[in-house]
């Protein structure tokens, strides 16, 4: 058996084995809706600007490659309004350059604004399926997310706010992934051990190193393909995750 087909599905704890299992939150369990491309090609185009969702998606990266430079930096760009409005300001910024629209009149205002009402974000639809599967083997459910704290106001519209016993958000804790210690504090909350949870996230630097490092499994979850060849356990669907975690 290869190294990645005996990292395709969890150690031998079986469902009886795991004690907990949290959750990055953004393309995680919720996304802007319908897609970020999508949103942000009709903000454009209400601005009359046409661009086209796709050209969006195929620089998408800018968004990864900025929470990638933030997290060596430890910039901490969700602990407050205003380190969060300039992180974004800053995004938007490489977007419309890229794309060759002009910044001004208070476009990368309105911008963000959309990008921060919480009527323009959904679940995706496999969330809740899994989550009360989840329960229902009598397991903690939590999150850990590098996350404005408005993530708890978003959690409550979208009507999983209490499936989650704990809710670790960097917005409010002043700590950010891959910073070991928003895990730990996450579980210590939970009062379960690395070993017997679980770590579902969708990016391999902030959410399957550091959960592996700290002694959680992690699960990286990659609903656009974009880590084909990632080691360890990888599933494109939450669908996947109780089967990962022996749970029949």
């Amino acid at each position: 058996m290869s190294e990645r087909e005996r990292m395709d599905v969890a150690p031998a704890n079986g469902a009886m084995g795991w004690s907990a299992v949290f959750f990055d939150a953004g393309e995680t369990l919720v996304h802007p809706h319908p897609t970020f491309p999508d949103l942000f090609a009709s903000v454009l185009a209400r601005e009359g600007h046409t661009v086209s969702a796709e050209t969006i998606r195929e620089r998408i990266h800018v968004v990864s490659d900025r929470f990638r430079s933030a997290a060596e930096a430890n910039e901490l760009w969700t602990t407050s309004p205003e380190k969060s409005r300039r992180f974004w300001h800053g995004v938007y910024e490489i977007f419309l350059r890229e794309v060759g629209v002009p910044n001004g009149d208070g476009l990368i205002d309105r911008v963000y604004a959309e990008f921060t009402d919480l009527a323009n974000y959904a679940l995706f639809d496999d969330v809740i399926p899994v989550l009360e599967r989840l329960r229902s083997a009598g397991l903690t459910l939590g999150i850990v997310s590098n996350f404005e704290e408005w993530l708890e106001r978003l959690l409550e519209r979208l009507g999983v706010h209490e499936l989650f016993d704990v809710r670790v958000i960097s917005g409010i804790e002043g700590l950010e992934k891959p910073d070991p210690r928003i895990f730990l504090l996450a579980m210590d909350r939970a009062g379960v051990e690395p070993t017997r949870s679980v770590y579902v996230g969708d990016n391999p630097a902030l959410d399957v190193e550091p959960a592996r490092a700290v002694g959680m499994f992690p699960v990286l979850i990659d609903r656009r393909d974009r880590y084909l060849d990632a080691p360890g356990s990888r599933i494109s669907s939450l669908e996947e995750l109780p089967r990962i975690m022996g749970i029949t």
